[in-house]
């Protein structure tokens, strides 16, 4: 079983071959020497002795001889190892895999990073084997042993460094699955200068540190949870039960945010926990935050004599209460947005009560209730999915949406965990993602499967589905809207050649001249382009840089004056012949045409 120069194919029928500086072992001839190993009498028994003989050594030759970064082909004896197919079985059980999983949680975070992306070129059944072999061991030693506050599962070693080695078959799962390691939203800088050194002063930098932490492994890698599309194994697999009943997240929490250099915390392996437990990490750092917002709120009260006002405070009228809460909380949000962070109190008007959180859950679920109705208009409900989904007609505006994201938000930060179900591009959005082909998978599935059908289809896209470049929705009515994709796009058939494109250069060239034509305008004639083409002469909430605003092209050269669909933000444009035509039609349509315009 000793090194060779070239690394064969792992899986049965594969003719795929890996570098050799991946690997520099034959998985198979490995394989084929387990099978025949295991078929003899008692050589299971010689295995297991093997392991436990050999894994004490290898821990002392990683923590003290760092002989890996001299030796990176040391990385295959644990190949070689993990080839073996029994190790989940009980002989290993007690010893030599608690023994082995303790040495290979001290490989540098480079062996662990080579390792995962070997077991992720390996298939399905390969990292599912070693996802299952590392869950027995978990499972096995937690029902084994008794925990309790002296005595926390966070000290338990083989617990922890099995989660650990768990953690590079996760990564090993994401790679081999469908991931999108590209279209990320770029980072915003908030720094918050004042809020930071003022948690400082009160001994709480630690809890507040800017960022989220970031995994080396992860790091390493290149991968992201949020990066998958759809992994090798399902998520919900490497949640280990056990593990949740007996965690104490209490001071997992405290581990995880003040003493992480010399703690374990399983929300450093957040996979490993269920939605349950991890909704109790969230709720002990949001009261944390509460907790510190009320003292910031003391300390400026103090020193500005006034009173304290440590809560957020909402009166709302049952029979008003989307308005109330709404017009409310868009106020707060615009004049002292740090309120949001206090610990929320609602009071219904007319009715006696103290909300100790009871009240609350009841307002958050008669707003979702409204808001989610379908007769709204807001959201749409898909029977097959049993998802929500915005609505493309909705006559509200963006602001609108952005005031029930804070609804949303506040109902997680106030620890209401809410039963409202987005496809995970919703998710994946909020976590910096931008929306691509694969994520209509679950949000439109129909229209996935159509698309990629148009994308894969090998006759004669034109002849066989006669498609053009124009698309159509239905309205809030039920009437059909339908929309060219590119200029008369519903003359232009769908072929092989162009069925990925868009109009895109054409259209550049068009907004050119048009923004240019805008920011030659005054103030005024800016507030009614605003009102023109939104329906409102008002920045939404975070100011214009929030404004998502559409502009497309609306035929060619014409005296028509431009139109705009204010419940899309969507601007309609002719393609005039002279950015003086532009100004002047423009300039006509947003001053005399106001309200005939809109569409």
């Amino acid at each position: 079983m000793g090194a060779s120069s070239a690394a064969a194919s792992p899986d049965e029928g594969t003719n795929e071959m890996f570098d050799p500086c991946e690997v520099t072992v034959d998985i198979c001839a490995v394989r084929r020497v387990y099978d025949r190993l295991l078929t003899i009498d008692q050589v299971e028994a010689a295995l297991v002795n093997a392991i436990i003989y050999l894994t004490p050594n290898m821990e002392l030759d990683l923590e003290y001889l760092d002989v890996y970064e001299t030796n990176p082909d040391y990385l295959n004896i644990f190949i070689i190892v993990l080839e073996n197919s029994n190790l989940h079985s009980p002989e290993y059980l007690e010893v030599a895999l608690p023994q082995f999983c303790k040495a290979m949680s001290k490989l540098p975070v480079t062996a662990l990073a080579r390792l995962s992306k070997l077991w992720s070129m390996y298939g399905l059944q390969h990292t599912r084997r070693m996802m299952e072999t590392f869950q027995q061991l978990i499972t096995f030693t937690v029902i084994s042993n008794e925990y309790d506050s002296e005595n926390l599962i966070n000290d338990d070693e083989t617990v922890v460094t099995a989660t650990q080695c768990l953690k590079v078959a996760f990564y090993a799962s994401l790679q081999g699955g469908i991931v999108d390691v590209e279209h990320n939203d770029e980072d915003e800088e908030d720094t918050e200068l004042d809020e930071i050194t003022l948690h400082e002063l009160l001994g709480e930098e630690q809890l507040y540190k800017k960022g989220p932490r970031v995994d080396p492994l992860e790091k390493e890698l290149g991968v992201r949870s949020i990066d998958s599309i759809k992994p090798l194994i399902p998520f919900e697999d490497f949640i280990n039960e056990s593990v949740n009943e007996v965690v104490e997240m209490d001071k997992d929490f405290t581990f995880f945010k003040v003493n992480a250099e010399t703690k374990f915390s399983f929300q450093s392996c957040p996979f490993i926990l269920n939605v349950i437990t991890k909704s109790q990490g969230l709720y002990y750092d949001n009261r944390i935050r509460m907790y510190s917002e009320r003292r910031l709120t003391a300390l400026y009260s103090m020193v500005q004599g006034q009173q304290p006002n440590p809560y957020l405070k909402l009166k709302v009228r049952r029979d008003h209460i989307i308005d109330d809460a709404l017009v409310r909380l868009e106020m707060i949000s615009m004049e002292n947005p740090s309120d949001l962070k206090k610990q929320l109190f609602v009071e219904f008007e007319g009715e006696q009560g103290v909300d100790e959180g009871g009240v609350s859950k009841e307002f958050f679920q008669l707003v979702l209730e409204e808001i989610f109705n379908p007769d709204i208009g807001m959201f749409t409900y898909d029977d097959e999915t049993k998802l929500f989904w915005f609505n493309s007609s909705s006559l509200e505006n963006e602001a609108q949406y952005t005031l029930v994201g804070l609804v949303l938000g506040l109902a997680i930060y106030n620890n209401c965990i809410l039963d409202v179900h987005f496809p995970m591009v919703v998710y994946r959005k909020l976590m910096g993602k931008k929306g691509t082909f694969l994520d209509l998978s679950d949000s439109h599935p129909v229209l996935y499967q159509s698309l990629k059908e148009l994308l894969e289809f090998t006759g004669n896209v034109e002849e066989d589905m006669m498609l053009t470049f124009q698309i159509s929705h239905k309205d809030l009515f039920g009437s059909p809207v339908l929309y060219d994709l590119k200029e008369q796009g519903d003359q232009i058939p769908v072929t092989k050649e162009n069925r990925q494109k868009l109009d895109f250069e054409a259209l550049e060239k068009t907004t050119e001249d048009f923004w240019e034509t805008i920011h030659s305008f005054g103030e005024e004639q800016k507030r009614l382009f605003l009102q023109f083409t939104t329906g409102t002469d008002r920045a939404p909430v975070g100011g214009l840089g929030k404004l998502k605003m559409i502009i497309a092209k609306n035929g060619s050269d014409t005296d028509r004056l431009p139109t705009s669909h204010t419940c899309f933000n969507a601007l309609l444009l002719p393609e005039y012949s002279s950015k003086e035509k532009l100004r002047e039609r423009l300039l006509k349509a947003i001053t005399y045409a106001k309200g005939f315009g809109m569409l």
